[in-house]
């Protein structure tokens, strides 16, 4: 069974969401984020993702107290990311609590370094993020498109050592329309052994099942949870199924 994996977005330490990942639309869900991380433990979450949105605009770790703090007062294990750029913006997510840590932009940008990180710290703390808009990578807070096709850019990756990979579709990102399930089908037809997290777009428990049928590991959900299209009954009942 699919795994559900929260996500609490912060920004100026509110939790909040985008749609495609327009800081403009950003909307405050809650001003405590270690509130919000309890309730998913309550619901039977085991993992959180939590991004640092400042983090990512400013291209260097900003919301680390934020991950503190949850780290601190929650049992979760946390997948941190946005704005890590540096082996210092790496190490203070480590010591802030972050179990695992997202690189995207700097998978991209900067691929030595990269690489370097999954060297020292191993597949199993370091993750991909291979975010795409139409099947192409994106960077720099989904600002910057490239046009090199996911699939590719995973494989690369994957050829050298990458086991975990989270991949957002940008253009349903947000806007509870639907998961991109035939990009993660391909992605999973070539690289069936990787540990795949689908996020974007999902609005439903529909949703989640179409994922779950296509083999997709896990999913994380944001807005539908807020917006409760989907709610904490839902998770606990589909996690709990997952153990």
């Amino acid at each position: 069974m699919i795994e559900i994996i929260p996500a609490i977005d912060i920004i100026g330490g509110k939790c909040v969401r985008l749609t495609r990942g327009e800081y403009s639309t950003s909307k405050v869900y809650s001003d405590d984020p270690v509130d919000m991380a309890k309730r998913f433990v309550d619901a039977g979450c085991r993992s959180l993702h939590l991004v640092d949105l400042d983090g990512a605009k400013s291209n260097h770790i900003v919301n680390h107290r934020t991950l503190e703090q949850v780290a601190s007062r929650t049992p979760l294990t946390i997948d941190f990311g946005g704005g890590l750029k540096s082996d210092d913006d790496l190490r203070i997510a480590f010591e802030s609590g972050a179990a695992m840590v997202t690189g995207g932009s700097i998978a991209v940008r900067c691929p030595d370094t990269f690489l370097r990180w999954l060297d020292t710290y191993g597949p199993d703390r370091i993750i991909l993020g291979a975010d795409a808009r139409g099947g192409k990578i994106a960077a720099e807070g989904w600002t910057a498109t490239s046009d090199r096709d996911i699939v590719p850019f995973i494989e690369g990756y994957a050829s050298h050592g990458i086991r975990r990979v989270i991949s957002t579709e940008i253009s349903v990102d947000g806007t509870l329309e639907g998961p991109a399930v035939s990009l993660y089908r391909r992605i999973l037809d070539i690289l069936p052994e990787l540990w795949l997290v689908a996020s974007g777009g999902v609005g439903s428990i529909s949703d989640i099942a179409m994922l779950d049928a296509a083999g997709v590991p896990a999913v994380i959900v944001g807005k539908a949870i807020y917006e409760g299209r989907i709610s904490l009954s839902d998770i606990s009942r589909i996690n709990l199924s997952s153990c």
